[in-house]
């Protein structure tokens, strides 16, 4: 349904998580290295718990390797504290790619400044935190995007 890609991704238990949803969901996690961890990390496996091996895991050098191999009409949604769209203003199409960035530093800015109108950040109330959790954060958008297409499970 739809493509969660975590870009440098540091943290085994978000990986974990993010796998969870994805599996939940039908879609398929990409990650792009560099991982900071091994994928046979006990943390991997055990948020995953017995679903690991069911997940659609698909690993990339870099970006520009998994846009270079994407469907021609694939459109990517770069998640970020800095951008200024929200994702509840955004019509998500099946095939869609959710890009997160690592959990200390996001995504790189020339990332999100060129992103334009892709570039979509999470409301959050003033002044409360500086951001949220990478898997949480994967769990709002991912889940917006299926409510939009009103599966019948």
């Amino acid at each position: 349904m739809f493509h969660v890609v975590l870009v440098a991704p540091e943290i085994p238990h978000n990986a974990g998580a993010a796998g969870r949803l994805v599996l939940a969901t039908g879609s398929v996690l990409h990650l792009v290295k560099p991982l900071g961890f091994s994928l046979e990390d006990k943390y991997v496996r055990r948020t995953g718990l017995d679903y690991w091996q069911d997940v659609d895991v698909r690993i990339w050098e870099s970006l520009d390797e998994l846009a270079a191999s994407a469907a021609p009409n694939s459109r990517f949604w770069y998640l970020s504290t800095k951008a200024k769209s929200s994702p509840w203003s955004v019509a998500f199409q099946p095939g869609d790619l959710l890009v997160f960035g690592c959990e200390t530093k996001g995504l790189p800015p020339e990332v999100v400044e060129g992103a334009g109108d892709s570039a979509l950040r999470i409301p959050m109330k003033p002044g409360s935190t500086r951001s949220l959790n990478l898997s949480t954060a994967v769990a709002i958008v991912l889940y917006e995007a299926v409510r939009q297409q009103s599966p019948e499970w």
